[in-house]
This record gives structure tokens, C-alpha cells and sequence, in this order.
């Protein structure tokens, strides 16, 4: 192991959902209420990650009609799940529902919007707008597509904010996205159809890949049972050793290939014409077209 890898193992010291990664506390001081609306995998993520982060759970406030029993449990330690009584204005509400139950959930928002609180959203397809119309005037909003190793908190999360966004609250949106992971930021919205088409679709297309080895292995003679094994543990292995190096894509892929080798040879086929760049190119195209067909 390199002296870089023994350091980002060092930095990934914290077990998390089924992998190690690193604890900063970087919630410990946030000031206010924090309200989450939805509480299924993507908004559970979420919450796993501020509690690790140092957000004391007294100063969570769940709405989630059908709440785990991991969500539950939170409730004895300080969280309040689906409160009684007079709303608090929150200093951030984070909307975690599906897309199309929307119009029925954000009205129960609107009494926890305060003239300082930053509203994020991470539902895939509703835009700035659909959220500023739903919303008070006025409210500092930002869009966030993340995708599902989220749940593993190796997800990546592109953001967009409104004008209302002040600095502040950039960074503010960016600590709590990422407790999921990493984070990046646009200026223009109009980018979100392609970040949706490349990562936050992306998951399903390497799923796919790992699919296609093993029926391609079992085709070439193995049996079913390792060809699954043997692409499963390559494509996750490939992906983390892309994660670990300095090295792009591109050089990595060149340092596994021989010239007139094996590799070679499978590559001729897939870089070829009508190959893996086209068809991802065309798949890539037609999940943006449909992301803005879908946001209207």
C-alpha cells in the first residue's frame, strides 16, 4: 500500500452503513431547528450522517407520516418526531419526499419558514421555481440532486441555489449535504438535467455493467455463481481504486491494458464504433431530454 492510500485509510475511520468514512463534527455548533420532511432511505441517510457529524438530535424535528423504528428510537434521545403544537421557525428545513407527493407535503412547511430559514431540497425534477411557488417569498432555497451510494456515504450531490441564498447558507447547505458525501455546486439550474443523467441515474449504469460481465462470463463458460462474484467484486475493487488514486479514469485504464494483450482486445470491441462511448453518450442524452421533459 502507498504512503497516499495508508493516509486516506487513516482519514476513512469511521464504520458507516457497511464501509468506513471519516466523522468530522462539523454539526456540532449548528444553531437552530433543523426540520426534515421525509425520513425514507435518502432522508434516513441524511439523518445518520448529521448525528455522526455532531448535530445533538434536540434540535431535529422529523415530519414523516410512517417512521422507522431507527427514526422512533431517536425520539427518546431528544427528537421531536412529528410535534404537537405551535410550529418552530427552523434555521433549515431539508424536503426529502418523493417528487410527486409534493404538492400535498410542502404546505405543512410553511409554519417552520422564518425570514432566515434556508430551505433544500433533494427531490429529483422539482425546480427553483416549483419551490418559490410553494414556498413563502422571499425563502432562501436550494436544489440538491445526490444520488444512492448516499447510503453508504459515498455519495456525490450537485447543488444549485436562488438568489436568496447568501454565503452563509451555501456553506451551511453544503455541511449538511455532506454528510452524504461530496458535494459540488452549479450557477446555472439548467445543468440539473444532465447532473441527474450522469450521477444521479449513474448508479443504475454500473449496476448494469456489473450485470452484463456476469452474463457475458457465464457465456463464456463460467459458471453462474462466480461470474457474478467476479464481477461484482471487480467493479466494486475498480471503483474504489478509481476513488483511492490521483490517477484519471483514462490512465488507469491504460495501465491495466497490454498492448496486444487481453484487455486490448475486449477494447477494440467496446471503443469501437457503436461502442460503450456512443451508446453512454445516447443513453446520457436521453435521460436529459427526459429530466426536462419530467420538470415541465
Amino acid at each position: 500500500m502507498t504512503m497516499r492510500a495508508r493516509v486516506a485509510d487513516r482519514r476513512d475511520c469511521r464504520y458507516h452503513g457497511g464501509m468506513k468514512r471519516a466523522a468530522t463534527k462539523t454539526l456540532s455548533k449548528f444553531a437552530g431547528h433543523l426540520v426534515l420532511l421525509g425520513a425514507g432511505k435518502m432522508g434516513a441517510a441524511l439523518l445518520d450522517g448529521w448525528l455522526a457529524r455532531g448535530l445533538a438530535p434536540r434540535k431535529l424535528i422529523v415530519l414523516e407520516p410512517q417512521p422507522a423504528k431507527a427514526v422512533k428510537s431517536l425520539a427518546r434521545r431528544g427528537l421531536k418526531l412529528n410535534p404537537k403544537g405551535k410550529p418552530v421557525a427552523a434555521a433549515a428545513i431539508v424536503i426529502a419526499v418523493k417528487p410527486q407527493t409534493a404538492p400535498e407535503a410542502l404546505p405543512a412547511l410553511r409554519p417552520h419558514v422564518g425570514k432566515d430559514t434556508l430551505v433544500v431540497s433533494i427531490m429529483a425534477g422539482r425546480t427553483l421555481r416549483f419551490l418559490q411557488q410553494a414556498l413563502p417569498p422571499k425563502t432562501p432555497i436550494v436544489r440538491a440532486m445526490p444520488n444512492t451510494p448516499a447510503a453508504i456515504g459515498r455519495g456525490i450531490t450537485v447543488a444549485v441555489g436562488n438568489g436568496k441564498v447568501s454565503s452563509r447558507q451555501r456553506r451551511q447547505a453544503s455541511d449538511l449535504l455532506s454528510a452524504v458525501g461530496a458535494v459540488e455546486w452549479v450557477r446555472d439550474e439548467a445543468l440539473m438535467d444532465a447532473v441527474t443523467a450522469v450521477s444521479g441515474s449513474g448508479p443504475a449504469y454500473v449496476f448494469l455493467l456489473a450485470e452484463a460481465m456476469a452474463k457475458a462470463g457465464v457465456a463464456a463458460g463460467l459458471p453462474v455463481e462466480l461470474a457474478a462474484r467476479l464481477a461484482r467484486e471487480t467493479v466494486a475493487g475498480s471503483g474504489e481504486l478509481l476513488h483511492r488514486s490521483d490517477l484519471d479514469a483514462a490512465t488507469l485504464r491504460q495501465n491495466v491494458t497490454s498492448p496486444g494483450g487481453t484487455t486490448a482486445a475486449a477494447l477494440e470491441v467496446l471503443m469501437g464504433p457503436g461502442g460503450f462511448d456512443e451508446l453512454l453518450t445516447r443513453a446520457i442524452a436521453a435521460a436529459t431530454r427526459r429530466g426536462r421533459e419530467l420538470a415541465g
